[in-house]
């Protein structure tokens, strides 16, 4: 039995899979499978997986009719049969120490669930700001405590860059749909389950930036499903019986996100906001307060929590300062949820 399974879910990839498997077939660790799951591809994909397959054994070709990618990835799942899945995505290249460095780090620290990477885009000219801004946000984050910490923000985990162990993946009940990233929504999972993730502190995954991606394709990676995902997982886990919720931002990140927490059944209370055109009018029908008023609000509440809903990254150092001033602890008495 393999030590390792690579998880690859493939559909019209024809133009990149060459380059993916080839970064797999040069990985400096050899004891592992590939599970090249066709989702019902109509480009020549199938046939280069089969080349694949029949010069070597490791690379196994699972064909199926087009349901897409978390079908495929769910029939990958029950496929594998090693106890560490690294998950890879057909249009990215990986580092040839990526596997051998994972497995290590799972091996060596068997309380961790997940073990992703840093990464970068390529091509170079064609990764916007936006993405850039992601990336490094996703790469400053490398520890658990890192990664819980902000989990709320966005997901802060490459999927194509982690390694994680089956058993944990196969509890939460693999990859799900709810109409929202189906990635994102297994680590918010495995999260309220209590997993450890981590990091290895380099560059193991390379993640290709085209016009066709399913970030830039898929309505599941829209804003709103992101914000409807936070606010499901929100209200399980450190929103739940709470006595009052405050959100800090009336923008419309706040108004946002205040919509699907409502929706999630949390007791909506006031928004917080440092714009005097905003404070003394509401949003919702709750109050827009200024951070002075907090404190004495907050103290008529047995269990509030408040979220940190502003999209732009340089109000987050600021919130964080203003709240440690009210002794407010991130992680027990407020998240960053933007």
């Amino acid at each position: 039995m393999p030590q390792v399974s690579v998880l690859l879910p493939c559909y019209n990839a024809e133009s990149t899979i060459e380059e993916a498997l080839s970064s797999l077939a040069d990985q400096s660790y050899r004891d592992f499978e590939v599970l090249c799951v066709d989702d019902g591809s109509t480009d020549k994909t199938p046939s280069i997986l089969e080349n694949w397959s029949q010069r070597d054994s490791r690379f196994v070709l699972v064909k199926k009719p087009h349901r897409g990618v978390i079908q495929a990835a769910n029939t990958g799942l029950t496929l594998c049969r090693a106890p560490i899945i690294a998950r890879m995505d057909a249009d990215d290249r990986c580092h040839p120490d990526r596997i051998r460095l994972q497995r290590e780090y799972l091996l060596d620290n068997p309380a961790v669930a997940v073990v992703g990477s840093l990464v970068s885009g390529f091509p170079a000219e064609l990764v916007g700001e936006g993405f850039k801004l992601y990336y490094d946000w996703l790469n400053s984050l490398v520890t658990h405590e890192d990664i819980s910490r902000e989990i709320f923000i966005e997901s802060p985990l490459a999927n194509p860059s982690t390694a994680f162990r089956k058993s944990w993946v196969d509890q939460a009940g693999g990859y799900q749909d709810h109409g929202w990233p189906e990635d994102y929504d297994l680590w918010l999972r495995l999260y309220l389950a209590g997993a450890k993730f981590a990091k290895i502190p380099q560059v193991l995954l390379e993640w290709r930036e085209h016009p066709e991606r399913l970030t830039h394709q898929d309505s599941r990676y829209s804003v709103e499903n992101f914000l409807r995902a936070k606010a499901h997982y929100l209200a399980k886990g450190p929103a739940r019986n709470r006595d009052a919720v405050f959100i800090w931002g009336a923008g419309m990140t706040g108004r946002r996100i205040s919509k699907h927490l409502v929706r999630e059944g949390l007791p909506l209370t006031a928004f917080i906001d440092v714009d005097p055109k905003k404070i003394g009018s509401t949003r919702r029908g709750k109050p827009i307060i200024s951070r002075d008023d907090l404190p004495s609000l907050w103290k008529q509440y047995q269990n509030p929590i408040l979220l940190a809903a502003v999209r732009a990254r340089k109000a987050r150092p600021l919130i964080r300062e203003n709240l440690k001033k009210l002794n407010l602890i991130e992680g027990q008495d407020w998240w960053a949820a933007a």
